[in-house]
């Protein structure tokens, strides 16, 4: 392997161990936990029937009557098992009226487990402890809700408005999740597929071919060019050339903007883009298209469309 390819692993090893390392230990720094700034105001919870996952949801449930649940499912930066990390950004979009499942436990029980697992030997890249089927069981499982009697959420999901997202590697999962005929759209988050001759993390095992399958529109939310995902991204955004394709790149680096208030700018954006693309919302489409876009006019962001 050239120097430069065992530079490129070492970097890539350890960005990768340290955001499991974070998401296994501790909620995120200066997490915001609050239930958004939403119309609904949201919660957590795990529920029995759905184990390995943690659900953010309005906290009152919508009436059969009234606007039924957009789902989105969630994959976490390093593929790791603890969601808590992202909690403010969660629980931000729960509160405009989705039900997000994250794959993962609840922090102490996130952090049991990893405290748990054999270290990975030299060398190596660390296991993953999600998978994209984590991803594709809770889709399984919100549709099942839906038709279920007796279910709190029976009646109560829009089967048309699914969406898959993630950061950094839980991103290569909603990548491939993103093949599901299922889903809408796609949102990733400071992510990329690796080069096709790359050594690939286990949870990133993905080949350029795969932006092939994607069906419908995606967003890539990233970190400027100090995001260690920067390059695979843009490169992502270049190949894509079937389906409408929009990618933001705001000057926060890799950890974007999951610690600030409410999830912070990607939360906001990513909302309009749900609202947009599983809602039809026109005036949260005019952040992605449209001659002056709201997101054309941030002066220190680089944002590019196409398709649209």
């Amino acid at each position: 392997m050239g120097d430069w390819k065992m530079r490129l692993k070492s970097t890539i090893t350890l960005a990768f161990a340290a955001c499991a390392s974070m998401a296994a230990a501790q909620n995120g720094p200066g997490a915001d936990m609050t239930g958004g700034s939403g119309p609904y105001p949201a919660m957590s919870e795990v529920d029995p029937t759905l184990p390995g996952h943690v659900i953010f949801r309005p906290s009152a449930l919508p009436k059969a009557t009234g606007q039924p649940l957009g789902v989105l499912v969630w994959g976490n930066g390093g593929c790791s098992d603890n969601p808590a990390p992202h909690g403010a950004h969660l629980l931000e979009i729960a509160s405009h009226g989705y039900l997000v499942i994250a794959s993962g436990y609840e922090p102490e029980e996130a952090k049991r487990r990893a405290e748990a697992r054999p270290a990975p030997q030299e060398g190596q890249f660390p296991p993953s402890p999600t998978s994209a089927q984590d991803m594709i069981d809770a889709i399984d499982w919100a549709v099942a809700q839906n038709g279920l009697a007796g279910s709190k959420y029976h009646g109560l999901i829009d089967q048309s408005a699914i969406a898959a997202a993630g950061h950094s590697c839980g991103g290569i999962q909603a990548l491939e999740v993103g093949a599901d005929p299922r889903v809408q759209t796609v949102i990733g988050n400071n992510t990329g597929i690796l080069p096709d001759d790359d050594d690939k993390i286990p949870g990133m095992k993905l080949d350029k071919t795969h932006l092939d399958k994607l069906r419908l529109p995606i967003l890539y939310v990233q970190g400027g060019e100090e995001d260690i995902a920067y390059a695979n991204g843009m490169d992502d955004f270049r190949r894509i050339g079937h389906i409408p394709a929009a990618i933001v790149n705001l000057p926060v680096g890799h950890g974007g903007t999951f610690s600030q208030p409410f999830g912070g700018a990607a939360a906001s954006i990513s909302v309009d883009w749900l609202d947009w693309r599983l809602r039809g919302d026109e005036a949260s489409g005019r952040t992605f298209a449209g001659e002056n876009c709201r997101l054309c006019l941030v002066s220190d962001w680089d944002y590019e469309s196409k398709g649209f």
